[in-house]
């Protein structure tokens, strides 16, 4: 089975993305990609990689096809919007160069969704059916996380997505909640499919090694890990250790995102900089270490409907790797820590319950926060396991 796999991010830029389609490979699959220049989360090009270069490459034997596009910055929803629009346009004219043929086309849209109309153009162009995988539910998330609040534009939002919807022939979810909402938006449930992430096989308990240890500092070390923008209501942290700053409790922060420079001038105008380290961005195959180096794990989501239909990703990664978490989210992230008794959680944006949590984890014997690790650990693999789902994404594409 040939396939084309359409994603404005793709390796090196770091989504999930890059394991299926690297995976899918190892299965013998014939895939090629068509993606953009890589420049998330930074804004910038990644290294060897520039409007010129390169056009064309192959990363582990998968013929890559570059589409230029203009860099998303450091800006706000302007500069956002122009990244996303580019890639479609840019990435259609990449797109009517492409020859050959292709069984099945697989878009990847996390945000934005208007990836979803180059995959409707390239199943019209080569006559096969077309699979998208949705992480994101637009109008809503442009209004959440982006801010836009004018009806006109998230009318027009809305009608697009319906649009795309309409054109695609198989919908995949990454959380069943996910379907009310599409419901609501007169799709067709017939051709949606719950098909959730799986973390990458390195996600596993692993042994910290001491060079990790020693970045840590000397407390109860709580890692936040992952993107830091508005959707990850960061101030619901900054604000919970502020009531507890006299604790010996630290917060590890490992990412990056449009929302870190603020969140870094809220935290030094409270006088709370020697609780949060902030140790940059690291490969992902490095972040076990760091987990494991690590008391807790932290997850915090912005309070909206929109957001409780979500399974954040880094949940998975979080569970697979055994340590306990703390968790201020509502819906059904928060009801897989509860059920699956993986840590302690409480509401999104709440504040003072998040600091009671954070005390509370910090008296919990060691051999209890073990348990909660263990609890993770065996629903991440009775729920989440890779081979399963891979099996269940060939399955799909077969049916």
């Amino acid at each position: 089975m040939k396939i084309l796999i359409i994603s404005q991010y793709f390796y090196p830029e770091n989504f999930r993305i890059n394991d299926l389609v690297f995976s899918l490979k190892k299965k013998r699959y014939n895939i090629e990609v068509l993606t953009g220049k890589p420049n998330y989360p930074k804004g910038s090009y990644s290294k060897g990689y520039s409007w010129k270069k390169p056009s064309f490459e192959y990363i582990n034997n998968i013929p890559i096809h570059r589409a230029n596009l203009f860099l998303r910055g450091r800006g706000g929803g302007i500069k956002l919007f122009i990244n996303y629009i580019s890639f479609v346009f840019f990435g259609y004219f990449k797109l009517l160069k492409l020859k050959g043929s292709f069984d099945k086309v697989f878009i990847y849209a996390p945000s934005p969704i208007t990836v979803g109309f180059l995959g409707i153009i390239a199943a019209n162009k080569f006559n096969c059916k077309s699979y998208l995988w949705i992480h994101d539910l637009w109008p809503e998330s442009v209004r959440v996380a982006g801010g836009i609040n004018n009806k006109f534009i998230l009318s027009m939002i809305d009608q697009m997505t319906r649009f795309i919807y309409k054109k695609t022939d198989v919908l995949l979810v990454q959380s069943p909640l996910f379907k009310k909402y599409l419901e609501k938006q007169k799709v067709d449930l017939k051709k949606v499919v719950y098909y959730p992430y799986y973390a990458e096989t390195f996600y596993k308990p692993v042994t910290s090694t001491n060079e990790v240890k020693n970045k840590f500092p000397e407390g109860f070390n709580i890692l936040f890990a992952g993107n830091i923008g508005t959707a990850q209501s960061f101030d619901t942290i900054v604000e919970a250790i502020d009531l507890i700053k006299k604790e010996q409790i630290n917060i590890i922060v490992l990412g990056d995102g449009r929302d870190k420079e603020r969140s870094q001038e809220k935290i030094k105008t409270l006088g709370l900089s020697h609780k949060f380290y902030f140790l940059g961005s690291h490969p992902s195959e490095s972040m076990p270490e760091y987990f494991a180096a690590a008391d807790a794990l932290l997850i915090t989501l912005k309070k909206a409907d929109i957001f409780s239909y979500t399974i954040p990703g880094k949940l998975q990664s979080y569970l697979a790797c055994g340590k306990p978490i703390i968790g201020a989210l509502d819906g059904i992230g928060k009801q897989i820590i509860e059920v699956s008794n993986s840590g302690l959680c409480v509401d999104a944006e709440d504040v003072i319950g998040l600091s009671e949590k954070i005390i509370k984890m910090n008296k919990i014997p060691p051999k209890e926060l073990l348990i909660f690790g263990n609890n993770g650990l065996d629903y991440f693999n009775n729920h989440f396991n890779k081979e399963k789902l891979l099996n269940d994404f060939e399955a799909i594409l077969k049916g």
